[in-house]
């Protein structure tokens, strides 16, 4: 059956359900989309607003996420199952083959200034240098009905097609309007599933991305991202205990090779017990990790490691045709990349998980 979402109104400790409302419009919710995406819960950068395809059709929204691909928006209006499905099919063969010329092209037309410029901007890493590698199709609608569910559960579940769909109820409550968002799949599952079709099998190790407190994290065991939950939250939603990972300094190269001891946590509250401190009252070389420390969207987040081995950033290792990623984690796949690491880091040998650290 469809999905179906309803919202309660708190009143007089009693709870009263609020009527839902029919969107008179999804060109508002289109609108909606094209002033903040972080409506969907999808971290990307519009690049295109009803782009021509070369088939005849226009795609309502084409953005770009951080790993450099492509996903597809299209809301559903008044057409029906077969028609919407069939359409984002049909745009993902020709989004497919786009060039980086061809998007370079279609964004700069879009946001006024080059891909690369608008893409440092709004995740503040370089453009990848591969593009367009996988793609991916969201169908938005202010109402689903049970076929289009059967159909696109259907493609992704079974076939690992990187399709998913997304649907936004409205309510009333008196003058005011109340919108409530909800996916049919979970993103995650659904890109992994199609990742893994086409990319090479996870290694099991994390790639995990430091910056410039790298000689903090070595010193006191940690790892951390902050400034917004864009760059923490993958830490929060991906490592755990046990998990092993290698660190990566920009720039340089590979530092690191260890393995989480305790789950993430926002820095202030992050403590060693072996030297009975928490990490603010230790001697540290970077302050920013101090900034919006109350902040738990915009504070540091740290997660405790056992470095098994570690270098300082001066003989981070490296070699051509090295995997990097702008992701602050992401699964390591690349064989030849491991294949090295092995060697550099001693993988391979009994790897030993110290006492580690712990919040308070």
């Amino acid at each position: 059956m469809p999905l179906s979402m309803a919202l309660w109104k708190i009143s007089a400790d009693k709870l009263a359900e609020l009527p839902k409302s029919k969107l008179n419009s999804e060109a508002r919710l289109e609108d909606w989309i094209a002033a903040d995406t972080s409506i969907l819960g999808l971290d990307v950068l519009i690049i295109g607003r009803q782009v021509a395809t070369a088939f005849g059709g226009r795609i309502d929204l084409l953005v770009i996420d951080q790993k450099g691909d492509l996903v597809i928006l299209e809301l559903k209006r008044d057409r029906t199952p077969r028609d919407i499905v069939a359409q984002v099919l049909d745009y993902a063969t020709w989004v497919k083959d786009l060039t980086p010329k061809d998007i370079d092209a279609i964004a700069s037309a879009y946001l006024q200034e080059s891909l690369a410029v608008a893409f440092a901007k709004r995740f503040g890493v370089s453009l990848p240098e591969s593009i367009n590698s996988n793609h991916g199709m969201v169908i938005i609608a202010s109402e689903l009905d049970d076929s289009s569910e059967r159909i696109v559960q259907y493609l992704a579940t079974v076939y690992g097609v990187n399709i998913n769909a997304i649907f936004f109820s409205f309510f009333r409550d008196n003058d005011n309007e109340l919108v409530g968002r909800a996916w049919l799949l979970d993103p995650e599952d659904v890109v992994e599933r199609s990742e893994s079709r086409t990319q090479p099998p996870w290694t099991g190790y994390w790639f995990v991305n430091v910056d410039q407190n790298w000689d903090d994290c070595r010193a006191y065991s940690f790892l951390s991202a902050g400034n917004g939950k864009r760059y923490s939250g993958p830490l929060q939603d991906h490592l755990d205990v046990g998990d092993k990972v290698f660190a990566y300094l920009a720039g340089s190269g590979y530092v690191g090779f260890g393995q989480v001891t305790s789950m993430a946590v926002p820095a202030k509250d992050f403590a060693m017990v072996s030297r009975g401190a928490k990490l603010f009252e230790l001697d540290l070389r970077e302050p920013r990790i101090r900034e919006n420390c109350d902040d738990p969207d915009l504070c540091y987040w740290v997660v405790g490691i056992k470095w098994i081995k570690a270098f300082p950033r001066g003989e981070a290792r490296t070699f051509r045709g090295r995997f990097a990623n702008p992701n602050i984690v992401c699964k390591l796949r690349h064989q030849a990349t491991l294949d090295f690491l092995r060697k550099e880091f001693g993988v391979g040998e009994e790897e030993p998980v110290g006492e580690g650290v712990a919040p308070t």
